[in-house]
């Protein structure tokens, strides 16, 4: 059984093992200490960044979800931005991913959002084609950039 639902706090540890499943996927250093204390925080705390979903099969935690919202100027609307999506490995092809997409989707629709974006690494063939059998638009005429927070002390000076 497929149970897709938006974490509770007494799941933090259950999120942060599903966080630390997905580094070792992208061969990854996961999150230290510190940003663990920062996750939960950001999820579960008096002011909450962003939001987590869990997918569980047969009671069992099986991936997560991470979202928050941005905004745009031109539609004049949210965005529901797609930070993480996750399955363990084991539980591929049983609906968890499906589950926490459609959900995912749901979650738009409910917040009246415009749209719906994320990011996939251009390796990652198996997240590239799961999007692509909903429709999904890659946009190749945005490119993603990213300064560090080692960057803004460079900038500021």
């Amino acid at each position: 059984m497929l149970e897709i639902r938006r974490a509770q706090p007494a799941e933090a540890l259950i999120l942060l093992s599903l966080i630390d499943a997905l580094a070792a996927y992208e061969k990854l250093e996961p999150p230290d200490e510190g940003a663990r204390q920062r996750l939960v925080r950001d999820i579960f705390g008096d002011k909450p960044r962003l939001d987590a979903w869990l997918a569980f099969v047969d009671g069992t935690p099986a991936g997560y979800a991470l979202v928050l919202e941005t905004y745009s100027s031109f539609l004049a609307l949210p965005t529901l931005y797609l930070e993480d999506i996750f399955v363990k490995t084991e539980f591929r092809g049983q609906g968890a991913g499906a589950g926490l997409f459609k959900e995912m989707v749901a979650e738009a629709d409910r917040r009246g959002c415009g749209r719906m974006e994320w990011v996939v690494l251009d390796w990652n063939r198996l997240a590239l084609d799961f999007y692509a059998k909903y429709g999904s638009q890659h946009l190749s005429d945005w490119q993603t950039m990213r300064l560090t927070r080692e960057d803004f002390g460079r900038i500021l000076g």
